[in-house]
Order: structure tokens, then C-alpha cells, then sequence
């Protein structure tokens, strides 16, 4: 037994040092091992671990991304100013208030897009963030109109403005105009979008054709509800300064002057709202969502800097505002700076 089991011993011998051989040479020539069947187990654990490549920076999204810094930090000093003032507390100021607030978060917003889209891309996190900057940009805009029709109510009821009315009116306003927003904002949230369905969506993924033409619809009406309330609070201005002119008996070059000024304030107050806005409704309305996208972002970036221009016209202007930022940062009043309080009127 012993000669046989040493007999068959030295008949493998050979045979498998020459399988080890074999196996030594094929792995110093590099080759690669043999595949697994698909029920293999492990077979692509190394593909799965690795992480996803990052995603190339589009210079469009850091520009974007600059953009809503800046609207973030103009719009929050705005809103320390007024919570930091209660003299602020009037109807006008409760307006303004609730315009650099919308526009903070539309600034946020950018800035979170910009984040979530370079750090966790997720199509979730994308549709909450698309909600939100949806949300906040139809505050800013509908804040807008509010103060547009506030300013109409200062003319035309100049002798009834101050009254409980006027701030219930006001309350209301900005309820509804907030209310509006956020469902405006929850609608792709909700569903209304093109996750699911490629073939629906528009220049704006996710949001749908038919969503953004819902959001388009309803910024050109609001900018032909300011566009009327404009052209009659110009013939307000207008009559009111000759009224005062013949009440003193003669024309003066002042009241020219004053009338101009002030129809040409109202011009550039609307013309920057329409031409920040009006490109990017149009073109949501008229773009197909295979045209580059390059399109998109030349429409929706000027759309941004009507954010980043509201605080300078509405706020910064305005010399309760510039008061008390003396106040808040100077921490006293320098009695030699002169100060005008303005009426909700003055434009």
C-alpha cells in the first residue's frame, strides 16, 4: 500500500507543478482572471464602492450662484433694518419688508441649488429646491404688485390711507400674495413634474410645459395690472402738480421738474421689472427643452438681478431705511445728515 500511494503520488507531480506553472505565468503576464457568472456574488462589489464622478462646474451656475449671494446678503440687511426699527412699522415698510424677505430665500435658494447640484444629486432634493426658488420668486414678484397697488391707494385715497382699512387691506394683500406662492411653489412637489415623463418637460427641468406656462401666464398678467396702475398714478402726479400750479397762479419750472422726475422714476421702476422678467417668460413659453441650454440661463440670469435691484429702489432710497441704518451700525444719529420722511407716495 505504502509503494502504491508513493507510486500515485509521483504521477501527480508533475501534473500539478505544471498547473502552478501555468497559473504563476498567466498572472506575470497581466492577463485578467476569468468573469463570474451574473449570480457570482461579489463580481462587481469594486464597480459599485467607487463614487460617481463629480460633475464638470458650469460657469452659468456660479454665476448663478454669485447672483444669489449677493440678493442674499443686500435683502438680509434690508430685513435686520426693518425688525431692528419699530418705527418701521407702517403699511409701506410692512411691504417692503415682505419683498427683500421673498427675495432673501429666492437668494438662498440660488445658493442651495448651486450646492445640491455639485454635492447631493439627488432628483428628490432637485424638486424641493426647484419649489422653493419657484415659491420665493413668485413672492418677490407678487410683492411687487402689492406695492404697486399700495402706492395707487396713497394717490387716489390720499385722506383715507392711514385708516385700520388701509393695513387690513394691506395684511390681506400680502396673505393672499404669500398663500398664492407657496402653492405655486408646492405644485411640483406635489407632482406637477417631469421625473417620470421626459417628453413633458420644459426648459426649466422639472417643471412641466404646462406649469411654466401657468407661471408665465400669471407674470405677465400682474405685469399688465402694474403697468395700468402705473400709467394712472403718472396722471395722478400729473394733475396734482397742476393743481398746485394754478393754485399759485402760474407754472412753475419746478413742477415740471417734480412731474418729471417722478414719471421717470415710475419708468425706470417698471421698465427694470420688465426687462429682468419678461425674456425668461417668453422664453418658457416659446423654448423647446432640446434647444442648449445655454438659452435658459442667458433668460434666467438677468431674471435674477431684478432681486438684486429691488432693495436699491424700494429700500436704500428711502430715508427712514437710511436712518436707521445710521442707527444701526453708527449706533447714534448724526444730527448734521438731513432727513426727508417720505410718504408711501413718493416714488
Amino acid at each position: 500500500n505504502l509503494l502504491a500511494a508513493a507510486s500515485l503520488r509521483d504521477t501527480k507531480a508533475p501534473a500539478a507543478r505544471a498547473a502552478m506553472e501555468a497559473a504563476a505565468a498567466l498572472n506575470e503576464s497581466g492577463a485578467a482572471a476569468p468573469r463570474l457568472p451574473a449570480g457570482g456574488g461579489n463580481s462587481s462589489l469594486e464597480l459599485s464602492s467607487r463614487p460617481p464622478a463629480p460633475a464638470a462646474l458650469n460657469p452659468w451656475d456660479v454665476m448663478l450662484c454669485v447672483s444669489g449671494t449677493a440678493i442674499a446678503c443686500e435683502n438680509a440687511l434690508v430685513v435686520a433694518i426693518i425688525c431692528y426699527s419699530p418705527a418701521l412699522r407702517t403699511p409701506m415698510f410692512v411691504l417692503v419688508g415682505s419683498l427683500a424677505t421673498a427675495d432673501l430665500l429666492a437668494g438662498l435658494g440660488l445658493i442651495l441649488n448651486f450646492v445640491f447640484q455639485y454635492v447631493i444629486r439627488s432628483e428628490t432634493v432637485s424638486l424641493l429646491t426647484v419649489g422653493f426658488l419657484v415659491a420665493s420668486f413668485a413672492a418677490s414678484v407678487s410683492s411687487l404688485l402689492a406695492i404697486t397697488v399700495d402706492r395707487y391707494l396713497s394717490l387716489y385715497n390720499a385722506l383715507t390711507y392711514y385708516s385700520e382699512r388701509t393695513v387690513l387691506c394691506i395684511h390681506t394683500m400680502l396673505a393672499g400674495a404669500w398663500g398664492v406662492s407657496l402653492c405655486l411653489g408646492l405644485l411640483p412637489v406635489l407632482g406637477w413634474n417631469c421625473l417620470h415623463d421626459r417628453t413633458s418637460c420644459s426648459v426649466v427641468r422639472p417643471l412641466t410645459k404646462s406649469n411654466v406656462t401657468l407661471l408665465s401666464a400669471s407674470f405677465f398678467l400682474i405685469f399688465l395690472i402694474m403697468l395700468h396702475l402705473y400709467i394712472e398714478i403718472c396722471k395722478i402726479v400729473c394733475r396734482h402738480a397742476h393743481q398746485i400750479a394754478l393754485q399759485q397762479h402760474f407754472l412753475t419750472a419746478s413742477h415740471y421738474v417734480t412731474t418729471k422726475k417722478g414719471v421717470s422714476t415710475l419708468a425706470i421702476i417698471l421698465g427694470t421689472f420688465g426687462a429682468s422678467w419678461l425674456p425668461f417668460a417668453i422664453y418658457c413659453v416659446v423654448g423647446d427643452p432640446d434647444y442648449p441650454s445655454v438659452y435658459t440661463y442667458a433668460t434666467l440670469l438677468p431674471a435674477t438681478y431684478n432681486s438684486m435691484i429691488n432693495p436699491i429702489i424700494y429700500a436704500y432710497r428711502n430715508q427712514e431705511i437710511q436712518r436707521s441704518m445710521w442707527v444701526l451700525f453708527c449706533g447714534c444719529f448724526q444730527a448734521k445728515v438731513s432727513f426727508r420722511s417720505r410718504s408711501p407716495s413718493d416714488v
